[in-house]
């Protein structure tokens, strides 16, 4: 097996990505079997986006803060342990977002893609499903779309379920709902076309993120998830994902 360790600035990931360097070697990314990235989810997120062109498999190792989609395998056999990894593709949400000014900015996400107030003013915002209003008036400071792997990031913080990666759902997740106060959000196929409509766009100004690039301004978003830039990541069989995420939902 041939691998490209890449690590974060963290100083205990720089000094693991040298010994496995010394113990596994190092290869140009494009002639590698496996990317290996070394720290926490920020990191994975960024070399799914930098290299997912490459179409290569993903093995992040955990030496971040929460690393919830990494692994913790420091004295096990790397090459046993992706031989028997179990594989999960990651499809990411397809954002095209227009704004009051008529621009037009397109971005991928494999988290999540949020809505929030720019101002000290709520939010309002009209909810769209395949083009069907299914909410007049959301009144609050934001809402977010979540893929399964992005539902225990910044989804969870706002009270969102937490998906099983292979659930083929997406997470509708309002952020400090004002009105409907009540409304705790939507669980939605992945098939499902999502769009934002911003009400009163010019005193109640809204931006949009896609994991982690901002645009500002917004007018309307449409979300879909997408197979273009779809990427494989890898976990340890012996620590699984699953067990993971189900146990997360037991935590208080």
């Amino acid at each position: 097996m041939k691998f490209h360790f890449l690590s974060s600035n963290n100083i205990e990931a720089k000094k693991a990505e040298i010994k496995f360097t010394k113990i596994y070697g190092q290869n140009p990314v494009e002639d590698s079997d496996y990317i290996v990235p070394i720290g926490g989810d920020g990191l994975l997120l960024k070399s799914l986006h930098n290299l997912n062109n490459l179409k290569k498999p993903f093995f992040g190792i955990n030496f971040g803060s929460i690393g919830f989609l990494m692994n913790n395998i420091i004295d096990q056999d790397l090459n046993e342990t992706i031989y028997n990894a179990k594989r999960s593709d990651f499809k990411p949400l397809k954002m095209t977002a227009v704004s009051i000014e008529k621009k037009i900015f397109k971005a991928f996400a494999y988290n999540e893609v949020s809505l929030m107030r720019q101002t000290h003013l709520a939010s309002k915002v009209k909810i769209k499903i395949n083009d069907e209003i299914k909410m007049k008036e959301l009144i609050c400071d934001g809402v977010l779309v979540s893929t399964s792997a992005g539902s225990t990031a910044y989804n969870l913080s706002a009270h969102g379920s937490i998906l099983p990666l292979d659930s083929n759902i997406l997470a509708l997740t309002p952020i400090s709902a004002f009105r409907p106060r009540r409304w705790r959000g939507a669980l939605l196929s992945e098939t499902n076309k999502i769009e934002f409509n911003v009400l009163d766009k010019k005193d109640r100004s809204s931006s949009v993120t896609a994991d982690n690039v901002e645009f500002r301004n917004i007018d309307t978003v449409n979300i879909e998830s997408s197979n273009e830039n779809k990427c494989t990541v890898l976990f340890d069989s012996k620590h699984s994902i699953e067990d993971k995420i189900l146990n997360e939902q037991f935590n208080f």
